[in-house]
């Protein structure tokens, strides 16, 4: 027999032995997949924003499947809507979530911090965090690079050029949070939608003390609590100088809005206010 033949043979054989060992192998390590997971991930939105969590719609699917209770999951992006599809199709009860929008706790425009030196680094808020306080007196307030903006995948947010400031378009936004993650000065929030969208928060996240706050920026929160006083519903604390609303438990009255000295507070979808109207006393008659 030839050295060639002997070769061919041997060779074989060694491919034969290493295929048995490569089939049993694979049976003896099989990872059997759930066929529900294809199931469910195809009823997720499929955005993949990891707003649930989880990195992706499929990891998100495959943790709804093993998950006993699902109640506490939630899909920003399709809501109660697509959960609901989620527990018919498991068999489980889906939660019930309150739809969130995010919000953005800075007024510091133009108008109301102005500008103490020029940045010309890198575009981008996180470099600029990395290496100074900004470009105003306020170091808590948004830089105004965007990063934010390029972290949203769902065109809800802008940079407006004339306040420096980012813009949420709340019929856009789906709460995935990604501009959370994205801004180094914690400035953007997560908050329950309320009812007919209207929301109450505190537009600052500055934590100097009154004076040094309200030099630096016209609008800031000088942790003076009035607000904290007039609210009746213990909604409102204040922390490091700062004042905080808990969405949670505001009941939208207004009366902090009205108290608040630098109109750090805002309103959003409010109806206008009526003006009010000053009482006059009616002049007394002369006596005869």
């Amino acid at each position: 027999m030839s050295v060639v033949l002997i070769t061919i043979v041997t060779l074989a054989g060694l491919g034969a032995i290493a295929a048995v060992i490569l089939f049993l192998a694979s049976k003896k390590f099989q990872v059997f997949e759930d066929p529900r997971i294809d199931v469910v991930e195809e009823a997720l939105p499929a955005a993949n924003c990891g707003g649930c969590g989880f990195p992706g719609c499929r990891a998100f699917a495959e943790a709804l499947v093993k998950a006993d209770d699902i109640s506490s999951m939630n899909c920003p992006v399709g809501g109660a809507p697509t959960m609901s599809i989620v527990a018919g199709i498991l068999g489980k009860e889906a939660g019930s979530a309150k739809p969130q929008v995010a919000v953005l706790r800075c007024n510091g425009s133009c108008e109301h911090r102005p500008r103490l030196n020029n940045y010309q680094g890198a575009v981008s808020c996180a470099v600029a965090a990395a290496l100074y306080g900004g470009e105003t007196g306020c170091s808590y307030g948004c830089l105004g690079c965007g990063d934010c903006v390029a972290a949203c995948k769902f065109d809800a947010m802008y940079m407006d050029e004339e306040t420096g400031l980012p813009v949420i378009i709340e019929e856009n936004c789906v709460a995935c949070g990604a501009c959370v993650e994205a801004c180094p000065k914690d400035i953007i929030e997560l908050r329950n939608i309320g009812p007919k969208s209207r929301r109450i928060f505190v537009s600052c996240v500055n934590k100097d003390k009154g004076a040094v706050a309200r030099k630096s920026c016209e609008v800031a929160c000088i942790g003076c609590g009035k607000c904290e006083k007039v609210c009746a519903f213990d909604a409102i604390t204040i922390k490091d100088n700062l004042a905080y609303i808990d969405y949670e438990k505001c009941k939208l009255c207004r009366k902090c809005v009205e108290v608040c000295p630098t109109n750090a507070i805002h309103e959003l979808n409010f109806p206008p206010r009526k003006p009010k109207v000053e009482k006059t006393e009616p002049e007394k008659e002369p006596v005869a």
